[in-house]
């Protein structure tokens, strides 16, 4: 059989992302002892605001289930509080408390090295790697 699957471009973005999220996982792992479904959801309220499970899950490209044990560990650290949600009474909303906000300041700078560390890398293609990038983002599933 001739296929090659080193040579697969959905093979070698999934390996390649899988790499650079372990990279970056170590980094806040080290720093505050989150999980990647954690740190995903830290993320997303820290942009969004108070938000339902399910806006985080189709955001974030993780199985409602897995958000929400991540949600409901960080509530359990104090990163997070539910609270009803305004637009929906079957839903809950999540959003960082003040703990959870400075956490995400520290992070934040972390990520943003990160990504200035991965540029340096990529040097002159970045640009051309992001813009394929939002292509097929942009695309969907």
């Amino acid at each position: 059989m001739s296929f090659d699957l080193e040579g697969f471009l959905p093979y070698r973005l999934s390996v390649a992302a899988a790499q650079v999220s372990r990279r970056f996982a170590a980094l806040y792992g080290a720093e505050a002892g989150l999980t990647i479904p954690e740190w995903r959801v830290l993320a997303h309220l820290n942009r969004s605001g108070a938000v339902s499970v399910r806006d985080i899950n189709v955001k974030v490209n993780l199985d409602k289930s897995i958000v929400s044990r991540a949600a409901s560990r960080l509530e359990q650290a104090g990163l997070v509080r539910k609270s009803g949600h305004a637009g929906d009474g079957r839903l809950i909303a999540l959003e960082l408390t003040p703990d959870g906000q400075e956490l995400m300041g520290r992070l934040g700078r972390i990520a943003e090295a990160f990504q200035a560390e991965l540029l340096a890398e990529l040097g002159p293609e970045a640009a051309g790697l992001d813009r394929a990038l939002d292509r097929l983002i942009a695309r969907g599933g």
